[in-house]
C-alpha cells in the first residue's frame, strides 16, 4: 500500500475514475436523454479533475506554469458554477 501511495499511482486511478464518469454521464445524457443535465455537473467535476491534474503535475516535477495553469483553470470553473447557481437560486427564490 505504501508504494502505491509514494508512486502517485492512486492519483491516476482517481483521474481516471474521474474521467470515466464524465464520459459516461455525458454519454447516458446524450444518447439516453436520462439523467442530470451536464450543466448540472460538468464545471464542478472538470473543476475537481483540474486540482488532481494540478496535484499530479506537481508530484510528476512538472514545470511550474502546469500545475499554475491547471489551478487557475480550476478557479475559473468553480467560479462559473458558483455564479450559475447562484443565478439558478435567484430565480427560483425571486419569480418574475
Amino acid at each position: 500500500m505504501q508504494a502505491l501511495w509514494e508512486s502517485g499511482l492512486w492519483l491516476d486511478i482517481a483521474i481516471a475514475i474521474t474521467a470515466l464518469e464524465l464520459l459516461v454521464l455525458g454519454s447516458l445524457h446524450v444518447f439516453t436523454r436520462r439523467g442530470l443535465h451536464p450543466n448540472a455537473w460538468a464545471l464542478n467535476l472538470c473543476s475537481g479533475l483540474l486540482l488532481m491534474l494540478a496535484l499530479r503535475s506537481t508530484l510528476g516535477g512538472a514545470a511550474w506554469h502546469w500545475p499554475v495553469m491547471c489551478l487557475a483553470a480550476s478557479g475559473v470553473m468553480h467560479s462559473a458554477d458558483l455564479w450559475r447557481r447562484w443565478r439558478l437560486q435567484q430565480r427560483v427564490i425571486t419569480p418574475s
